[in-house]
């Protein structure tokens, strides 16, 4: 006689071995990514020099040659019948329907930091990036969190500039930064 521990329920039910459509597809794009990678690392001239005997090329190819490893590992561990773990975060509730209204607004927060990055400058656009995240993602505090974006893009285009010598745009601070 076989107890309920013993019996898996339909919700933790591997699916039969090979038939995941799903992981599939993220070997297949996980295949084409490396392949992709690859020829454009094979495009780079082969340029070497004393102080750099291996050149440009060996990243990407390196990077490629992994992504299609992993590929192939990947796709060899879904055929054994093995599969991704359901999502169980605590914070998670799978039953409630998609936040449709949050995911347009982060969209939105987004593509209007990619439309006015150049026009407005990095710390403009930045600010409302981190401004617009923080209000589609339920923050009300509008005064602080203008505060905090403000001093998280002012920091980052600090950062790119002096850390790292990337000067991002200033758009129309340009010459007061």
């Amino acid at each position: 006689m076989s107890s309920p521990i013993d019996e898996p329920s339909g919700e933790d039910a591997r699916p039969a071995r090979g038939k995941d459509r799903a992981q599939y597809g993220v070997c297949a794009f996980l295949a084409l990514l490396g392949a992709a990678v690859i020829v454009d690392g094979l495009g780079i001239p082969h340029i070497t020099s004393s102080t750099d005997p291996v050149g440009p090329r060996a990243v990407p190819v390196l990077l490629g040659a992994l992504l299609l490893l992993v590929a192939v590992l990947y796709a060899v561990d879904v055929a054994r019948g093995g599969h991704g773990e359901p999502e169980a975060g605590e914070d998670v509730d799978l039953s409630q329907a998609v936040d449709w209204r949050t995911v347009v607004l982060l969209i939105c927060a987004f593509v209007a930091n990619a439309v006015l990055i150049e026009r407005l400058g990095w710390v403009i656009s930045g600010a409302l990036l981190f401004w617009g995240t923080a209000f589609a993602l339920g923050n009300r505090h509008h005064v602080r969190n203008l505060l905090i974006a403000a001093t998280l893009s002012l920091t980052t285009f600090y950062a790119f500039a002096i850390g790292l010598g990337v000067n991002l745009p200033a758009g129309v601070l340009q010459g007061i930064l």
